[in-house]
């Protein structure tokens, strides 16, 4: 039962930690797009890496069990991820607002969820904070 409640305490802790980073996303996507005028598909990368850059940050220090992490081992693997989730999002958003002609948070905000949990915390828990990473 022990493993179970820290697993559950972990997941909490990693939609915490998501719910945040995806705040300074939308805020900086939102804000890039309506306020500034940028292509909302530049818009959605730069919200994408200002978000994940608060996320790994937040990850490392508080969600995840660090240590004994190797810093460098981490930002490695973190980068890898954090590539394919901007991809994923980016390209996301795209195919889906062109497609469907929704605004872009809309879109924006489905495809965000579907990379959150399918991609983001299953990588970052079995492959980025893995404690095989400790030396």
């Amino acid at each position: 039962m022990g493993k179970i409640k820290h697993e559950l305490w972990t997941f909490c802790k990693a939609q915490l930690s998501a719910q945040a980073a995806t705040l300074i996303d939308f805020l900086t996507s939102i804000f890039l797009a309506e306020v500034i005028g940028i292509w909302y598909l530049y818009a959605t990368f730069v919200g994408a890496v200002t978000g994940g850059a608060f996320n790994c940050i937040i990850n490392y220090r508080w969600v995840f069990d660090n240590e004994g992490l190797k810093k460098k081992k981490v930002a490695y693997r973190y980068a890898f991820v954090w590539a394919g989730s901007i991809s994923l999002n980016t390209i996301g958003t795209y195919v889906l607002t062109e497609l469907s002609s929704y605004y872009f948070v809309i879109t924006k905000a489905i495809v965000s969820v579907v990379v959150a949990v399918f991609w983001n915390y299953q990588l970052q828990r079995l492959f980025v904070y893995k404690s095989s990473l400790k030396e």
